[in-house]
């Protein structure tokens, strides 16, 4: 929640989707929550009017970043987008199919995660799109940038891990 009122102030977005997909393929499905559960969830903990929870990738049919992208930008063809991660998945979109082509396709922010920063920053894709990178005082002008274009947003670094809320979900379902 905190990054994405973050992304909303500091980018002047009009909107930001979470986009909750049925498995990450970097992921073992082995322990993953249904999809269903994880929409109401996500759902249940989103509070704010300009942040939509959608199962889009679901409704789309694809799997992979590059694709649902690919549909998006087709589907909705005035619509400005700007994909949000943290610094975690920097660190490693080398490994996501045709990374290359979702720095090309729109712009990027990236938000500082905790422990990630400086491995993010010394990863392949920040060197390979170094001078793409815009300075964190450009941020608005992030969204009307024609790709390859990112940014490194610092902000509040919250310590709290997805995988340590999910685990506390669950201890708490057990035990209730």
């Amino acid at each position: 929640m905190h990054l994405s009122i973050e992304a909303l102030r500091r980018l002047g977005l009009d909107e930001v989707w979470w986009l909750v997909a049925d498995q990450n393929p970097l992921k073992p499905a082995q322990g993953m929550v249904p999809l269903l559960a994880r929409l109401a969830t996500a759902r249940a903990l989103v509070r704010h009017p300009r942040i939509r929870v959608l199962d889009l990738e679901r409704r789309l049919g694809t799997r992979f970043t590059v694709d649902t992208i690919r549909a998006l930008k087709a589907r909705f063809r005035r619509t400005k987008f700007v994909w949000l991660m943290g610094a975690d998945n920097l660190s490693q979109i080398r490994h996501w199919r045709r990374w290359r082509e979702i720095f090309a396709a729109l712009p990027i922010a990236i938000f500082a995660r905790p422990t990630y920063c400086r491995t993010a920053l010394a990863a392949l894709p920040a060197h390979r799109f170094a001078r793409h990178r815009l300075p964190a005082a450009a941020a608005r002008r992030l969204p009307d940038s024609g790709p390859p274009a990112w940014i490194f947003l610092w902000s509040i670094l919250d310590p709290h891990s997805a995988t340590q809320i999910r685990q506390h979900i669950r201890g708490n379902r057990h035990t209730a």
